[in-house]
């Protein structure tokens, strides 16, 4: 177990799944508050990395392309207080970030992960229901139809239609963008035969987002559709997979299924070994996976 509690949240890592809580810090993101704690799979990372500074640091989960839908929804566009994915640290604390940095470094190797890209979601995305009020709308989603709702803000040719109710089965994406500078925002859901094109202000079909202070949670509602439309390379990574790559993927299967037999550690020990020998793992790197794989012989 490996865990590192402060203002910002809580990070605490099992062996299987990172658990990351919200801290109370005023610079917690209302985005992160609303979403509350995560449990990240193991297999869902690619990475982590440390950055220490003069007044903090920051821990930063790097996760595999397509493994989360908010990652998807938002992409790359989150701001900083708002990011899951990461985590202020106090200095007198960047001991122990070193440290869950590191286990967590070793486990993915350990297990053998690939920082490759997925075709499923490994997260499961927000809450059902959601619901946020930004901008010039309101947005929810049950799981089976987005509702929007207007307020006395909306442009009049887009909220004299009234409410607008969208089946999840009409729908065909997604896009969250926030505002930047003098460019406004939008919550905007594609729908399988409209139109496309409409500037936000006047589409039915998309909320307008200003820079306020809740526009964040917009991305709430986004990635809970996001995570019940088919994944967005599902279907290019079953046209494009050769039968090699399905051996592999049976292959690794089989090792995960293994667990901690024998034959299979010892057969870890000697990759590593040849990863060290090749320079792929630094002297200090090799080490620690070793001592991993040794603890669990």
């Amino acid at each position: 177990m490996a865990d590192i509690i402060q203002k910002d949240g809580t990070w605490a890592f099992d062996g299987d799944a990172l658990r990351i809580t919200p801290g109370g810090d005023k610079n917690v993101g209302l985005l992160r508050r609303e979403l509350g704690e995560l449990a990240v799979p193991l297999r869902a990372l690619a990475g982590v990395s440390f950055e220490q500074g003069r007044k903090s640091g920051r821990l930063r989960l790097r996760l595999r392309d397509g493994a989360d839908p908010l990652l998807q929804a938002t992409a790359g566009r989150l701001a900083a207080p708002h990011d899951p994915y990461r985590l202020v640290v106090e200095p007198d604390r960047y001991g122990v970030a070193e440290y869950v940095a590191d286990e967590l470094r070793n486990a993915l190797l350990l297990e053998g992960i690939s920082p490759d890209p997925v075709d499923e979601y490994l997260l499961p995305g927000p809450s059902l229901p959601v619901s946020a009020s930004a901008g010039d709308g309101t947005a929810g989603f049950d799981g089976e139809r987005v509702r929007l709702e207007w307020n006395w803000k909306t442009e009049e040719s887009k909220a004299s239609a009234g409410p607008r109710t969208i089946e999840l089965a009409d729908l065909t994406g997604v896009e969250w963008q926030p505002a930047a500078g003098l460019e406004n925002g939008h919550l905007r859901f594609l729908v399988r035969g409209a139109p496309a094109g409409a500037p936000p202000k006047y589409d039915p079909n998309a909320v307008e987002l200003w820079g306020f202070r809740k526009d964040p949670l917009m991305a709430l509602v986004a990635a809970a559709v996001q995570a019940r439309l088919p994944h967005p390379s599902a279907a290019r990574a079953e046209a494009g997979r050769i039968p090699a790559q399905r051996a592999g993927e049976r292959a690794a299967g089989e090792r995960a299924a293994a667990g901690d037999d024998h034959d299979t550690l010892l057969r870890r020990l000697r990759e590593l070994g040849e990863l060290h020998r090749d320079g792929v793992l630094t002297d200090e790197e090799f080490a620690l996976a070793k001592q991993a794989v040794l603890k669990r012989l």
